[in-house]
């Protein structure tokens, strides 16, 4: 029987992020970036004005506010966009709009909610001081600068950076595709009449929202028979656009369930029984060529919905987050106090659904969903960890310490 670290580390040594590609921003959202981003220029390139208001010496202001005040002629609008700066005549202002170059010779700007907001002469209310209300040339960033460094995560605030410094294409790790099949001539969709026999089809639904959550983009084959000719028909066809193939079911050591007789020929596909409850029974290898080139990793999941979420959760995502560039590749994790005992399998590491409350400062506490000792798709739906207890526990006891890989908020 092969151990969890065992399984975990040949998974993640046969991965690797997918070759980078250049994109346009919309498509690099949430992707990671392949290659720095260097600044070609300053940013501004010129003195630009923060605020709408008068461009000023800022000491020919020193009496505004005083007795008789202090007014300026307006010499000339600028408005954002202009391409040359003017240059400010000794004892003139210049009506300016937020973003426009500053003229030569201006060292302020007067916000207009500080005048009398005149167009042809304007009264200040107070004194200007140098450089306020202006951004100077490069105070963004300046020319040679490396502004997004590669391993960053691009969201909103990366790609306003980015457009703002002219790039319409960024270098990335792009989304790993992920072909999700699930097998079993036994399944049947959602919303469909339920026959004798059949069972609804979980698997492909649960997963295909795991994969996106992980960060890559997913292809959802649907309901793929146990028959051999149609399920390496299947892969095969699925082989072109897939940088991984997730599969469930078809995993039993029994006649109709064939996966490893179909993937055998394929490619370099081990299957083991690992350490772990549920989702003993593990297939990881390679098979084919894509279109992305070399070998696609596969894995081939047991059927039971909660034994696949708990596997795609320890083996799958890690994956995943590691094909996209990701460094961070696990789940967040606490370690919390059990308020009620269980049993736990011997020699096996139990992974529970399980309910985690609490604070940093005050502490964690753990309760299983329903009992751990059943496989229950209801008590998954409910819980938001999964407790961890080792292989050498057999029973965890109320007040125990127990590790928790926490699936959500």
């Amino acid at each position: 029987m092969r151990s969890v670290q065992d399984h975990l580390a040949g998974v993640l040594a046969s991965v690797g992020p997918v070759p980078p590609l250049d994109v346009v921003l919309a498509d690099a959202v949430g992707c990671i970036l392949a290659a720095d981003v260097t600044v070609e220029s300053d940013v501004p390139g010129l003195p630009v004005a923060e605020r709408d208001g008068y461009a000023v010496a800022a000491h020919e202001t020193a009496d505004a506010g005083f007795a008789g005040g202090r007014s300026l002629p307006v010499a000339h609008d600028v408005l954002a966009g202009a391409v040359a700066p003017l240059r400010l005549a000794p004892g003139q202002a210049v009506r300016i709009a937020s973003g426009a170059p500053m003229p030569l010779g201006a060292d302020a700007v007067v916000p207009i909610e500080e005048t009398d907001r005149g167009s042809a002469r304007v009264s200040l209310q107070r004194p200007a001081v140098p450089g306020q209300h202006v951004r100077t040339a490069g105070s963004d960033a300046r020319a040679g600068d490396v502004v997004l460094e590669a391993g960053t995560r691009l969201g909103a605030r990366q790609l306003a950076l980015a457009a703002a410094l002219g790039r319409g294409r960024l270098r990335v790790f792009p989304k790993a595709r992920v072909v999700i099949m699930s097998i079993g001539d036994e399944l049947v969709e959602p919303g469909s009449p339920r026959r004798d026999g059949a069972v609804y089809e979980a698997d492909g639904h649960a997963l295909e929202t795991a994969v996106r959550d992980a960060g890559a983009a997913a292809v959802r084959v649907g309901i793929v028979s146990d028959d051999r000719a149609i399920l390496r028909e299947a892969l095969e066809d699925q082989l072109v656009r897939a940088d991984l193939v997730l599969t469930t079911g078809g995993l039993s050591e029994l006649a109709r369930d064939t996966i490893k007789d179909v993937l055998a020929p394929l490619g370099t596909v081990r299957f083991d029984h690992v350490a772990m409850s549920p989702g003993h029974r593990q297939g990881f290898g390679t098979i084919g060529g894509g279109l992305r080139d070399g070998a696609v990793p596969i894995f081939a999941l047991q059927g039971h919905p909660v034994a696949a979420q708990v596997s795609f959760e320890v083996f799958v995502r890690p994956a995943l987050r590691a094909m996209a560039g990701h460094a961070d590749l696990f789940r967040p994790s606490v370690t919390a106090d059990a308020t009620i005992g269980w049993s736990s399998p011997p020699g096996l590491r139990q992974f529970v659904p399980a309910l985690v409350v609490g604070s940093p400062a005050e502490g964690y506490q753990v309760t299983p969903v329903g009992d751990p000792g059943v496989l229950s798709v209801t008590a998954l739906s409910r819980a938001n960890a999964l407790a961890v207890v080792g292989e050498q526990d057999v029973t965890v006891h109320p007040g125990q310490r127990v590790h928790c890989l926490v699936l959500e908020g």
